[in-house]
């Protein structure tokens, strides 16, 4: 694995980038913790970019950059949008690159998020809340990825089974109040929930769900970009109970992961992992295709987090 300091992308002097050869990962230090590209050496980032964002630092303002950040949750204004628009520190010990955020003036709370490189186009990435307060703080980690625009976000639903003997339900599916579920770039399939990135569809959606899973996926021209993360029975997650989001606007797909809600003393931490692949795979959007094509892919991606 090759790191490469005071590397400059998108106007930003002082980015890092990770590569093997084949996939770079560029991390901003200006701003952050972010990373704001992952792709093919050379080719298309799969992440979303928010151009008129690039390069700038300091201010006051909750910029929305791109790229992948890292939140906690419930989301609640102005608590979850503490600007990210100071340099962050960072340490490289030859295997593992970590990020801290200084400590944000108005929550307490420090960010850090540690980036392991491994094999076969994987990247490990954990996410690490610090409660800096003297008390107890109820917080979730949330991991946020800006996707490309014009790609397609796909969530496995729960396994079927036939109605006897089931009495339980298993799939907690939640809307906010600007989701319409008939909007066209929703499919609810037997298998799978599909949701596309339209840059002429108007309104803003979202959806959360509880994924027992552990993957989501996100296909983009010939590229395919997937998340494994952990489900942890009997634990409580954000908003009514979900570990998975996606939201949508004209200008971006957002592929959302949270982890367990619960209180966190003073002094104390929580974390999120991600398992990331990125692989050179043109997935079609027939749910029989799917089954056959992308499940054996999640498969071969199962690894512990």
């Amino acid at each position: 694995m090759k790191i490469e300091k005071k590397f400059n992308y998108g106007g930003w002097e002082n980015c890092i980038r990770l590569t093997d050869g084949e996939v770079e990962c560029i991390v901003t230090t200006d701003v952050g913790p972010r990373i704001i590209r992952l792709a093919f050496k050379g080719e298309k980032n799969v992440f979303g970019e928010v151009e008129q964002h690039l390069g700038k630092v300091g201010g006051d303002e909750w910029l929305m950059y791109g790229g992948h950040r890292f939140w906690h949750s419930p989301e609640a204004m102005p608590r979850t949008y503490y600007p990210d628009n100071k340099s962050v520190s960072y340490c490289w010990d030859g295997k593992t690159l970590k990020l801290i955020q200084d400590v944000e003036e108005t929550t307490g709370i420090q960010k850090e998020i540690e980036i392991t490189p491994g094999p076969d186009n994987n990247i490990r990435v954990l996410h690490r809340l610090i409660n800096r307060n003297l008390w107890d703080i109820e917080m979730a980690p949330w991991a946020l990825t800006v996707m490309a625009k014009g790609g397609r976000a796909i969530v496995p639903q729960e396994p079927y089974k036939p109605a006897e003997g089931n009495l339980l339900p298993v799939r907690p599916l939640v809307l906010w109040p600007y989701t319409r579920m008939s909007d066209h770039r929703f499919t609810w399939g037997n298998k799978f929930i599909q949701i596309k990135q339209d840059p002429d569809a108007g309104s803003p959606q979202k959806i959360g769900a509880l994924n027992t899973q552990g993957w989501i996926a996100y296909s983009l021209d010939d590229y395919l970009f997937i998340k494994r993360y952990s489900y942890k029975p009997g634990v409580m997650y954000p908003d009514f109970g979900v570990n998975t989001e996606i939201y949508i606007n004209p200008e971006i797909l957002e592929m959302e992961t949270l982890g367990s809600l619960g209180k966190v003393p003073a002094g104390g931490y929580v974390e999120h992992a991600e398992n990331w692949f990125l692989l050179k795979e043109k997935i079609g959007d027939d749910e029989e295709i799917l089954e056959n094509k992308l499940i054996p892919i999640i498969k071969k991606t199962d690894m512990k987090i």
